[in-house]
């Protein structure tokens, strides 16, 4: 059995909409569930922080109140179900404005909802690990852009080739025992000391 439906009870799930039919009987079902839960009405400021799934009632103008809620929410936002009463191009592009990860029809029934939790939390596992994925990717660019640019300066100042420079990199890394990426970012910072000092 999937990780997501044994570990559906421990979710805390809100659910940001007015307290209506609508709310109370999505409320009712999540308790059925067993997640536990709480009302988010009116719209705060800032989201608990405590929100692993966040229900959200979208039509035409609530992204513009949800939005910038949700980019000031410290750590890592919550799954987003957004629920919706109808289709039409201004609430679907309200969709993509709060990054929804699933989406439920109103009135709410029985069956979907623990559905919409389960794929919400799905969708939002993957991007995270997605978004970790890239950002592994791009340090590594970094520090390889880092470590090319050190060593062209080498190059320039010292007459020798790439195995060479780097050679002096790796050599002085292990002396200071730090990593070939700092000692090339020193290297960088003292060039960039040296242009400055010699346009003055």
């Amino acid at each position: 059995m999937s990780d997501f439906i044994n570990n559906l009870r421990d979710l805390n799930v809100g659910v940001m909409h007015p307290r209506d039919k609508t709310a109370d009987a999505l409320l009712r079902q999540i308790h059925r569930i067993g997640c536990g839960f709480e009302s988010i009405w009116p719209i705060p400021s800032m989201l608990p922080e405590n929100i692993d799934i966040l229900f959200v009632d979208v039509d035409e103008t609530s992204p513009l109140e949800i939005k910038p809620i949700l980019s000031k929410h410290k750590g890592e936002l919550p799954a987003i179900v957004a629920m919706i009463e109808y289709e039409n191009p201004s609430v679907l592009e309200g969709l993509f404005e709060i990054k929804a990860n699933a989406v439920i029809t109103k009135p709410v029934r029985a069956a979907g909802v623990m559905s919409s939790i389960l794929m919400a939390r799905q969708f939002w596992s993957e991007q995270r690990r997605f978004d970790k994925e890239i950002s592994k990717i791009r340090a590594r660019l970094d520090n390889l852009q880092k470590l090319n640019d050190a060593k062209f300066i080498l190059m320039r100042h010292h007459g020798i080739d790439d195995k060479d420079a780097y050679a002096i990199i790796r050599k002085q890394a292990m002396a200071k025992r730090v990593t070939t990426v700092e000692i090339a970012q020193s290297i960088i910072n003292a060039d960039g000391i040296l242009r400055d000092f010699g346009k003055g």
